[in-house]
């Protein structure tokens, strides 16, 4: 299963990356295939392509912050949850997606 996943915080900095971190350990864990967008204080980085749009089972978006370009994630099935779940639990957000898409 491949999940991308875009985390964000109001700041931009430690949390972001935090959640980020914690997600593709979570998921490699879990045996699933991971990409995490950050969106910080330095803009995007490891964006999210066109192409792994069109491979995603699904989406999550850890951010307590609007996120940019979010109408990209509409046709596929997407949790949302705040910062500090994906950096305190990751694995939890993980289960519930994929309790979610059953």
């Amino acid at each position: 299963m491949y999940v991308v996943c875009v985390t964000s915080c109001p700041v931009g900095i430690a949390h972001t990356f935090m959640a980020a971190a914690s997600l593709e350990k979570a998921g490699k864990a879990m045996g699933l295939e991971v990409k995490v967008e950050t969106q910080g204080a330095t803009g995007i980085e490891n964006e999210i392509t066109a192409a792994d749009l069109a491979r995603a089972d699904a989406a999550i978006i850890a951010s307590d912050v609007a996120i940019k370009k979010n109408a990209r994630f509409d046709p596929i099935p997407t949790l949302n949850v705040g910062v500090s779940e994906a950096v305190k639990n990751a694995k939890a957000v993980f289960v519930e997606l994929l309790e979610a898409m059953k």
